[in-house]
């Protein structure tokens, strides 16, 4: 057969046919990424053997729905350290199941949901680092806690493997009550289980990357919206210590977690919504999906789900009252995009929908999420951006308070460590919403216009050149300067890029919407 053959050449690095060569450039050019036919080949890591059953593009490798553990309901998981593969005894080509959650976006779904994903260059690809020593970069997705799935076709690690001359690996973890409901009497670790996940998604890294070309001593974690806040939090979970390097977060911030408290409060509004007798630990998985729809005892709306200070996996904040001391030698890149909440609602449905001026203001107070006046806000808005209608500023007002603020927090606080080890970037290009930089980081979207093409490439430079360096080629941020790469037409480096409305919403205490 022609795995046996395969298996027969393969060389110390782990290939299946021959290693990958050494040399030239280190990003490809967008027109030398060829599309691919299906390959498939086998090789061994220490864990065993895992199998490419189909590559997207012909000069990457494609792994695709490899177990890294199991895990019963509400327990922590169990790593898996013998070669598994989602459908690979059907030759199917496939992520793992997405965890379950709301809505039907991701299927398959179930909880057997612990599964990741590997792109490598392939042998076809010149580059500058010799097998076993590319930057690894290791995605965590987004959608709060609650929701998400790497099988997002803007999650494919190809292009970026190829163009970065990197090895990206993807992760789905547990999500909702089955990674985060706090129930501490029965299940001591379940506040932290999906967080638990990820810590032993990285362990898998660690033993098996090198077989893939990846230099388990170069691992860095990045990571979008929740997957941002994800990343965060693991700068302060002792086991997590030693198993990245260097940390992204992409619009995602998590300055306090959820206190005992409040998580034992929610984990009551659940159980209430999931019904009187119900036991969650052998209900139907369908019912703990439906219960989710609880409204949150502590913030109204959606229940919230995220990690918890349980004095166990996490014994302090990730970043109050200061950084997480374990993580201040880790170069970290916080970016956020300058329109955030473009994303978030929708023009036919509140507070947007009738937006003008007469009630502009009071549809900005419960958004900001802060407790300042917002007729005072809006009129220092008003007065900095004359021209601006309604919509524009109730995005740029909300954004600044709301989302922007968190990485604020984060970079002062790093900063005044004095590692000189932070960077900031502020993604304006086209007004820039939520998840924008996914697919820019990814070159994932569709149809690009050339403008978006370039900005992709330049984004993606920086997180490469961040991803091997620690560096991703502007200064370094501190509180005399402040100096944010602005990615836009044309990408500049700005000194204390919209200081005002920094120190306009510094005069409010800032808390993590959740804690």
């Amino acid at each position: 057969m022609a795995s046996k053959r395969a298996a027969a050449m393969s060389g110390a690095d782990g290939w299946s046919r021959r290693g990958v060569i050494a040399g030239g450039a280190a990003l490809v050019a967008v027109g030398d990424v060829a599309k691919a036919v299906t390959v498939h080949e086998t090789m061994t890591a220490p864990d065993g053997q895992y199998r490419s059953i189909a590559s997207e593009f012909a000069q990457a490798r494609a792994f695709k729905g490899i177990r890294y553990a199991r895990a019963a309901r509400f327990q922590p998981p169990v790593p898996v350290r013998s070669a598994e593969q989602w459908g690979a005894d059907k030759f199917v080509d496939d992520f793992g199941p997405a965890c379950p959650q709301q809505g039907p976006r991701y299927q398959p779904q179930s909880e057997d949901c612990l599964f990741l994903n590997v792109w490598a260059p392939g042998q076809d690809v010149p580059g500058q680092h010799a097998a076993g020593k590319r930057p690894v970069m290791v995605y965590i997705h987004g959608g709060a806690y609650s929701g998400g799935s790497v099988t997002d076709p803007l999650n494919d690690g190809a292009k970026l493997a190829i163009r970065g001359d990197v090895v990206v690996v993807t992760v789905n973890h547990r999500l909702n009550a089955l990674g985060y409901l706090y129930l501490p009497d029965r299940f001591p670790d379940s506040g932290n289980n999906g967080q638990l996940d990820l810590i032993c998604a990285l362990q898998w890294v660690r033993r098996n990357i090198a077989a893939f070309g990846g230099d388990p001593g170069n691992v860095t974690v990045f990571g979008q919206s929740g997957g941002g806040a994800k990343i965060a939090t693991l700068m302060a979970m002792p086991a997590a210590k030693g198993l990245f390097h260097k940390a992204i977060t992409m619009s995602g911030q998590q300055v306090t977690a959820s206190g005992p408290l409040h998580a034992a409060r929610r984990a009551e509004a659940f159980l209430a919504k999931l019904g009187n007798g119900v036991d969650p630990a052998t209900a139907p998985v369908e019912q703990l999906v439906a219960a989710l729809s609880a409204s949150d005892p502590i913030m109204g709306g959606g229940l919230y789900m995220g990690p918890v200070l349980d004095m166990r996996s996490l014994n302090r904040h990730p970043f109050w009252p200061d950084a997480a001391p374990q993580s201040l030698g880790l170069p970290i890149l916080l970016g956020n995009c300058v329109m955030e909440t473009r994303a978030f609602l929708s023009s036919d449905r509140a507070p947007l929908k009738g937006l003008g001026w007469s009630n502009l203001a009071s549809r900005l107070g419960p958004e900001m999420k802060i407790d300042i006046d917002p007729a005072w806000v809006l009129a220092q808005f008003r007065a900095r951006y004359p021209a601006a209608e309604p919509l524009e500023l109730f995005h740029r007002i909300v954004t600044a308070a709301r989302s922007w603020r968190g990485q604020v927090e984060e970079a002062e606080a790093r900063a005044k460590a004095g590692r000189g080890n932070t960077f900031v970037y502020q993604l304006d290009f086209e007004q820039a919403k939520h998840t924008d930089d996914i697919g820019l980081s990814f070159g994932t979207f569709e149809n690009p216009t050339p403008a978006r093409q370039a900005m992709s490439d330049t984004v993606m430079a920086a997180y490469v050149r961040f991803a091997r360096t620690g560096n991703p080629g502007w200064p370094a941020y501190d509180l005399n300067q402040r100096r944010t790469m602005v990615f836009d037409a044309p990408s500049r480096v700005v000194s204390n890029p919209r200081a005002w409305e920094r120190e306009l919403f510094a005069r409010a205490p800032y808390i993590q919407p959740g804690s």
